[in-house]
């Protein structure tokens, strides 16, 4: 471990660059004001503050505590290589496509209150966070947890096997975990999935609170009894408790849809992005590390993310993206044909966003008309970009791209 700390502190084998402390810059040096001057995504600031530590004392300590805090998706990792052949392939090299999922585990002390403990979990926000290949744009796409999809036979915790069925989205991680859910959304989309990362309620909280809170914005009062939640309006900052209850709310805020809660989620993330890479966090160990453990140890992740070095090669080359390049939307859907409450794919839209992911092409965001607490459009509907009104890609006008209505981690919570 020793030799991976020391290359990681030195900027990761990477020709130096400004991927962490330059050889022989001190904490105050030049490698600070760098980081400084750019604006960042704020894990990739986190890590590279967490590895130049252990060219410190004590650093060597921390180092080793936060690394031994994430736990390693052994069991996923076998069940995909069980199915490799029929897996995607990836089309661009250096593109990474990541599966973060919100457990709801019921699970444990510190999530036991959320509900009574059936033994299983489902996934209660899924999460496809696209890389660009040149690492100049982050586009997360939320998949809802009531979309129909095709999930195919899967293997329980158990060792016995699911039949393929057309069900909602989440019970693909309810009966076969982060290898099902993974399975499932490369045969919906044909995207393959490098990595995934399963959060769960207890750690989204301690890192909230680590964070001293995050602030959001409010058209008007909240008081949900069931989701705990008794907030004022206007700008609010919001503890791990009642962020939690925020991001989970149905009843008390917007319309009650599942469409409405996850434009709520990826507001709140924006938010958090930009909380992270403040200078206040980054550069403040004091404030840093209460971060760095609850993130880390909230964290499932496969094999190759399940180090502080594993995350680093991930996210290294993430420190130059600006703010307004960290996008947000979810997949274009509408209600299921069958039942309205369920959702199915709105095509071919969802189709021309697949395909921008899976080629690596740029994908356009246009402010949505839906307030942080909801109004009426659908996150995700895509535009033809050139439309009155509407952004566009210049210089394409025989074959418009789609412009997708989301938000941005730049974009002011109140605005």
């Amino acid at each position: 471990m020793g030799d991976d700390a020391g290359t990681a502190a030195s900027g990761g084998g990477d020709g130096g660059g400004d991927g962490g402390l330059e050889h022989g810059a001190s904490a105050t040096g030049r490698g600070l004001r760098r980081r400084r001057r750019r604006r960042r995504l704020g894990l990739a600031g986190v890590v590279v503050v967490v590895l130049a530590a252990g060219a410190v004392g004590v650093g060597w300590a921390v180092y080793a505590k936060l690394n031994g805090n994430i736990t390693s998706d052994e069991a996923a990792a076998a069940e995909l290589a069980r199915y490799e052949k029929e897996r995607p392939t990836s089309l661009v090299r250096g593109a990474q496509n990541v599966l973060l999922i919100g457990s709801d585990s019921r699970s444990g002390d510190g999530n036991a209150r959320y509900g009574r403990d059936s033994g299983t979990e489902r996934s209660d926000t899924t999460i496809l966070l696209h890389l660009s290949a040149g690492r100049d744009s982050a586009t997360a796409v939320s998949l809802p947890r009531d979309l129909m999809v095709n999930v195919p036979g899967c293997h329980r915790p158990d060792g016995s096997r699911t039949e393929p069925v057309f069900e909602q989205f989440n019970y693909a991680f309810e009966v076969g975990g982060s290898a099902c859910s993974i399975r499932t959304v490369e045969k919906l989309t044909g995207i393959r999935i490098d990595h995934h990362v399963v959060i769960d309620f207890q750690g989204f909280k301690e890192m909230v609170d680590a964070l001293d809170g995050v602030e959001v914005c409010l058209r008007k009062p909240v008081d949900d009894k069931d989701a705990e939640l008794k907030l004022p309006a206007g700008r609010v900052t919001l503890d791990g408790e009642q962020a939690l209850g925020y991001v989970r709310a149905r009843k008390s805020l917007g319309d009650g849809s599942d469409t409405d809660r996850m434009d709520r989620q990826q507001r709140f993330l924006g938010a958090l992005v930009n909380k992270v890479q403040s200078n206040d966090v980054l550069l403040n160990p004091v404030k840093l590390y209460p971060v760095l453990d609850a993130a880390t140890s909230s964290l499932t992740t496969d094999p190759d993310l399940a180090s502080l070095r594993g995350l680093y090669d991930l996210v290294r080359g993430l420190r130059g993206i600006p703010t307004e390049r960290v996008q947000f939307l979810t997949v274009p859907r509408e209600s299921y044909t069958g039942d309205p409450n369920r959702d199915q794919l709105v095509q071919p839209d969802a189709e021309k966003l697949f395909t921008r992911l899976r080629t690596d092409e740029p994908v356009a965001i246009a402010a949505s008309s839906r307030d942080p607490e909801g109004a009426s459009a659908i996150p995700g509907e895509p535009r033809e970009s050139g439309e009155p009104g509407e952004p566009g890609e210049p210089g394409d006008a025989d074959s418009p791209a789609p412009t997708f209505s989301g938000n941005t981690a730049a974009e002011d919570i109140c605005g």
